[in-house]
């Protein structure tokens, strides 16, 4: 980060737990060559939530302002695996004076090696952050935040801090997601800005390895159908009762309750067709034809899936080149796969928390990547 955006106005907060003293060891390093760089050391051993380390960010900085008498504009928030773009920061600058937050794409590094796995998160984002988003933000619907690649502007924050005692829940499981329907909420705006670097080049984007085994990317994935579809619903409601737009993408949010059994459902029944057809070729017994109007729902379905699969390869191909646009069909039987573990996972996470169970949070263990690991952008 600070090679990257070097001489630009900003300084880095950066949350450690008492109880891991190599990463304060390696913080420490830094900021004794670097006057830009903080280091906090939360009063809780992690892992805690992540809300809860940004608690104690966010009083740092404060902390800071009240000594200084130098007020920031906005908080960026990052995780440490995280490789920033140098114009992001231009872009923020651009857009937060208008709106209460600002969020830019995620592009995520297919890990070497997990063409499936880790790719499938290439082609989620590229349907959410190419796809999803802007048509939300076109509705007028709330606009969530992805936790990393966004900026809220500090008075908004200290409105939230005023209003609850901390600006992040620390006893959410998806804190940014439910920080994008607070802003509403309040009356503030949210933005999806998808900036080229060029005209027709990349967009402006926050890139980073996502998990490259089904275990850790179900529990990852796991926690963010608990927060958003099951405790999410709960705690954050469907807002204004004649904001329909923004009642249809809440709805879509929590569709994982319906989803997942209905997909378990539909394999099941595909693997029983499967099995008939083949005991009917056996026997010799000729297979009774469906009725007419399952051929038409068939028929209307297949189309659908087809347009949906093309679709996510197009958008995937802009991003990253035709070869990953080609994999995401296959990737998204994969994808389907471990939502299907994850829903079961965060089925048993909600009904511990309605049970008065803790949050528990499953830290994602990410690969920092190296220069070399970090394959250019293909389009905007």
């Amino acid at each position: 980060m600070l090679a990257q955006w070097q001489s630009q106005p900003y300084r880095i907060y950066v949350g450690t737990y008492p109880n891991d003293l190599a990463t304060i060891a390696a913080v420490a390093e830094v900021a004794q060559s670097d006057v830009r760089v903080r280091l906090v050391v939360g009063p809780h051993p992690g892992p805690t939530t992540k809300a809860d380390c940004l608690n104690r960010l966010w009083e740092a900085l404060e902390r800071d302002v009240a000594a200084e008498g130098r007020p920031f504009t906005a908080v960026v928030l990052h995780d440490a695996e995280d490789v920033v773009h140098p114009r992001e920061l231009a872009v923020y600058a651009a857009w937060i004076e208008r709106y209460g937050a600002v969020q830019i794409p995620v592009v995520p590094l297919r890990q070497p090696g997990s063409v499936l796995v880790s790719g499938h998160y290439l082609d989620e984002f590229a349907q959410s952050h190419g796809l999803a988003l802007p048509v939300r933000q076109m509705l007028g619907a709330s606009l969530p935040l992805a936790g990393v690649g966004c900026a809220i502007r500090c008075d908004v924050l200290r409105r939230i801090a005023a209003a609850r005692g901390d600006p992040f829940d620390p006893a959410s499981l998806t804190e940014d997601y439910e920080l994008g329907l607070t802003l509403r909420a309040m009356g503030e705006r949210g933005i999806f800005v998808r900036s080229a670097e060029t005209p027709g080049g990349p967009p402006v984007a926050v890139r980073a390895y996502f998990p490259a085994s089904v275990t850790a990317s179900v529990r990852q994935k796991a926690r963010w159908m608990a927060g958003i579809a099951l405790a999410g619903w709960d705690r954050t409601g469907w807002g204004r009762p004649w904001d329909l737009c923004d009642h249809w993408m809440r709805m879509r949010d929590r569709r994982a309750t319906l989803a997942m059994p209905v997909l378990a459902i539909a394999y099941a029944t595909l693997l029983f067709w499967g099995f008939t057809y083949l005991l009917h070729a056996a026997t010799g017994i000729p297979q009774p034809p469906p009725a007419p109007w399952l051929e038409t729902g068939a028929a209307i379905n297949l189309a659908l899936l087809a347009w949906r699969l093309v679709v996510r390869g197009v958008l995937v191909a802009r991003l990253h080149g035709w070869r990953e646009g080609l994999w995401a069909v296959p990737r998204m039987l994969v994808a389907n796969y471990i939502g299907l573990l994850a829903a079961r996972r965060a089925l048993w996470i909600y009904l511990r928390l309605l049970a008065g169970g803790a949050v528990h949070w499953d830290k994602t263990a990410h690969q920092f990547p190296t220069a070399a690991m970090r394959a250019p952008l293909v389009s905007a």
